[in-house]
């Protein structure tokens, strides 16, 4: 099946896409990740932010069993994108409350467009960007790494890489009473509100688990 016209308007100056394509898209071939992470308005976003800036990379880590990679292989393999996708994931003997090493890749294990690696993501993820200085790379940060992660990632990602697209998970805006996952969204608000340029936001945020989408509005124009 074809999806035709997902961005009506690619020389538009604001983040436009036809929701009712990607969205019949998701229905079609990425309904069956939903025991995963994500749910589909999720899974509409990841896929629309690939689509509209077609990044020639898109780099994820933390998502252990690979959710997040095979969405993206899905959307490129669909929409005929030139993203090239990298998936990293911990060292076996790492020790995370979610990391299985018998389990890391399971569902990208045998997928040849998907490169693996081990190690830390971020540090991983900016070396592959620096052989594309003037496009758009995509991140996927998972904020179940919680406040000091993401910090620390997203401080590395705005100040190393000129044109990211940023897509952090785990980041609904709660109270501090709830006590779950309060630290991803703080994270996010307290590096890119103090970053020099100004960074657009994308939200998913009705309910658990969240997302956000950052951007500059630079990326837009990039072929």
């Amino acid at each position: 099946m074809t999806y035709d016209n997902p961005v009506r308007n690619f020389d538009s100056s604001e983040f436009e896409v036809n929701k009712k394509v990607i969205f019949q898209f998701v229905l079609d071939k990425l309904s069956p990740l939903m025991d995963g992470p994500f749910p589909l308005d999720e899974m509409m976003l990841m896929a629309a932010a690939a689509i509209r800036f077609n990044p020639k990379l898109i780099l994820e880590w933390g998502t252990n069993v690979g959710y997040s990679a095979k969405i993206f292989y899905e959307t490129v393999k669909a929409f005929s994108l030139r993203s090239e996708i990298h998936s990293i994931d911990l060292p076996d003997d790492a020790t995370h409350v979610e990391h299985n090493p018998e389990k890391v890749g399971i569902l990208i294990r045998d997928i040849d467009e998907i490169k693996l690696h081990r190690g830390d993501g971020v540090n991983i993820a900016l070396d592959l960007a620096k052989d594309y200085p003037d496009a758009n790379v995509l991140f996927f940060v998972d904020g179940d790494h919680e406040y000091e992660s993401v910090k620390r990632e997203l401080i590395a990602i705005t100040e190393k890489v000129k044109y990211p697209i940023i897509i952090i998970h785990d980041t609904l805006n709660q109270s501090s009473n709830s006590l779950y996952n309060i630290g991803p969204y703080l994270a996010t608000k307290e590096i890119l509100s103090s970053r020099e340029h100004q960074w657009i936001w994308k939200t998913m945020g009705l309910g658990l688990p969240g997302m956000i989408l950052c951007y500059k509005q630079e990326s837009l124009s990039i072929k």
